[in-house]
């Protein structure tokens, strides 16, 4: 397989004579692909390489992301020869293929592809990152991933690291430092931050090894490594986070930093012994993704408006309440770093601390010496503090000394496990803290979720059924001629129809209504009803005012709200 580009880029002066024996040598030891050596010396990108082709040999320019190939047009190339020539057929006219390729200087590729299928073929020319999504998505190839997967080959040189027998730790150790198992963990992490993954899961099972990632709160598996690797996958992202590779028989927790390019990236790692070797769960934090504006949460403009009056008082307590994963630590650190000014004394005590922020005085909890939520806090009221953010009250204990700061001159932020806002103050109660102290201390609940937003790049219209409507509360009468949408699929999104999420909000500030109500011992629905009166919107409302505004679907809404809401 010969490329004719780097000897057209040196005669067209967009690489050197100096540059291409660099690339030779690099690409001789390496065996990527021209593009990729080339890119990687720095010196041209895949654009401008993309568009040299394209004026070069007067072929247009396509964006694969805006193309849906249908099914049939799929099968006409082997994945074999797909993956060699680095070319994928978009549509079928007739008898002409209009197919994509990455780089067409290489020999004989348009005569096999005419061979191969019988048609006349029109070509057509794509970026190199464009056809390795396109792969993943219409072929689950898995891309980079499964690259180096078959680079490995069977013969891996990892396959004597078993869970049957115990090997020398050091003989392992460099075993697994040196297997090409290192370039696996390694790609499996950076395909992970590429993707947005919140988190990176390794599942071992008795004839099976399975990667999932979390991507906008939901599990996508993404390759099969052989079950032979398990153990030294494990070895490695063990060694990596510097837990003790020997111990197999108890859960473990450690921390990975490492940088994909100039961003710094944490992973916070988790081993949990099964029945066929360790899981794995990676929780990704990349401060990069970390939106701190509180404006670009998707609050309404009430639920904002009273989430900012209250982070403005001096004292008193602000909780957020939901289920793990539906962004609380994120809301506080926004509210921190919106009132964490120079003349103010901020304390927070958290397990884990997820992201570490100048200016905040951060204190990681840990039971095992003693260093409980409720012992942190007792030390903090004698640190002469301002603003206090307490990452969870789960105890009596916790929730008393948290009251009793609010109501001595502190703005307390925690959060807490509960469904709903109104709910969160008949919890405190339950745990046992007197009805007058929560109806004078709490300030604002703010109940959240996470909901997955339609990707911009393939949004289209779409008709829905009014009983779907009647099931979110909406009248269909009332809502003829609304347009709504979803959507279709793309590269961009993983063929999901959704990308990246924003949040629902319930946001009840406590009125003298409401705090009356606590006192006189209302259960969750009356106080509920109360705070709707006087205008808070449910998560279900906040919901669907984001669906009929075109952000979300219907799905999004019944998966994320349930019944009832």
């Amino acid at each position: 397989m010969s490329s004719r580009l780097p000897n057209l880029l040196i005669s067209n002066e967009l690489i050197s004579q100096e540059q291409y024996l660099i690339f030779k040598s690099r690409q001789k030891d390496s065996g990527n692909s021209v593009v990729t050596e080339l890119t990687k010396l720095g010196v041209i990108s895949e654009d401008q390489i993309a568009q040299f082709i394209s004026n070069y040999y007067s072929l247009e320019l396509v964006d694969l992301e805006s193309i849906q190939v249908p099914e049939p047009v799929l099968k006409l190339l082997s994945k074999d020869f797909i993956q060699k020539y680095q070319v994928i057929p978009l549509s079928r006219s007739g008898k002409t293929l209009r197919v994509g390729l990455v780089d067409p200087s290489i020999d004989f590729v348009l005569e096999d592809i005419k061979f191969i299928t019988g048609f006349n073929v029109q070509p057509v020319v794509c970026t190199e990152t464009q056809f390795l999504r396109g792969i993943e998505r219409y072929y689950q190839m898995g891309g980079t991933l499964n690259k180096i997967l078959a680079d490995m080959g069977d013969d891996s040189g990892v396959e004597v690291v078993t869970q049957s027998t115990d090997p020398e730790l050091d003989r392992l150790k460099e075993e697994v430092e040196t297997a090409p198992v290192v370039k696996l963990v390694d790609g499996i992490l950076a395909d992970a931050i590429n993707k947005r993954a919140s988190d990176i899961h390794l599942e071992p099972y008795e004839t099976a090894f399975r990667v999932r990632f979390r991507v906008d709160g939901v599990l996508v598996e993404v390759m099969a490594p052989p079950s032979h690797l398990k153990a030294a996958i494990t070895s490695r992202i063990k060694i990596m986070a510097k837990l003790n590779i020997a111990e197999r028989r108890v859960p473990q927790d450690g921390h990975i930093k490492m940088k994909l390019g100039e961003r710094a990236v944490d992973l916070r790692v988790s081993t949990l012994p099964t029945l066929f070797g360790e899981k794995i769960v990676m929780r990704i934090l990349d401060k990069s993704n970390l939106t701190l504006d509180l404006t670009a949460f998707g609050f309404s403009e009430k639920a904002f408006a009273d989430f900012e009056k209250a982070i403005r008082m001096p004292h008193g307590l602000i909780l957020v309440t939901g289920p793990t994963g539906s962004g609380k630590t994120t809301t506080l650190y926004s509210v921190l770093s919106k009132i964490n000014t120079p003349n103010v004394n901020t304390m927070t005590a958290e397990d884990p601390v997820e992201y570490n922020f100048a200016g905040l005085n951060q204190v990681q909890v840990k039971e095992e010496v003693g260093l409980t939520f409720a012992s942190a806090l007792k030390s903090f009221l004698r640190q002469d503090p301002d603003i206090i953010m307490i990452g969870e009250i789960r105890d009596l204990e916790t929730g008393s000394i948290a009251v009793r700061a609010a109501l001595t001159g502190h703005l307390v932020l925690s959060t807490l496990h509960t469904n709903s806002a109104s709910a969160t103050v008949t919890r405190l109660v339950d745990m046992g803290i007197e009805r007058f102290l929560v109806s004078s201390s709490v300030n604002l609940v703010v109940a959240q979720r996470l909901m997955r937003k339609i990707c911009k790049k393939c949004k289209i219209p779409v008709e829905v059924h009014p009983e779907a409507l009647r099931e979110v509360g909406m009248d269909p009468d009332l809502h003829k001629g609304h347009t709504f949408y979803h959507g279709a699929g793309c590269i961009e999104c993983n063929s999901s129809g959704y990308r990246g999420r924003t949040g629902i909000y319930e946001v009840m500030p406590m009125s003298p209504r409401l705090r009356e109500m606590v006192l006189e011992g209302k259960n969750t629905f009356e106080i509920e009803a109360a705070a709707v009166k006087e205008g808070m919107l449910t998560l279900r409302m906040d919901a669907v005012e984001k669906f009929k505004g075109g952000v979300t679907t219907i799905e999004e809404v019944l998966r994320i709200t349930g019944e009832g809401h």
